[in-house]
């Protein structure tokens, strides 16, 4: 999966990314700009999860959107 891709869409899959993970912020979102390694930890803050299963399941995730 190219990061740099995602981090280049960002603005556009802010939306699914806030519908998928409901817990995030828009401020939040903005903040992360795209990094994965923001958004794993934004992710295992919010729902508590390990590092491992946040990054498998933001890969689950983004695997059918780029």
């Amino acid at each position: 999966m190219n990061w740099d891709i995602i981090e280049g869409k960002w603005n556009q899959l802010k939306g699914s990314v806030r519908e998928k993970w409901g817990d995030l912020t828009d401020d939040e979102l903005t903040e992360m700009a795209g990094k994965k390694d923001k958004l794993a930890g934004k992710l295992q803050e919010k729902y508590g999860w390990t590092k491992e299963k946040a990054e498998e399941q933001i890969d689950h995730f983004f695997r059918d959107k780029v």
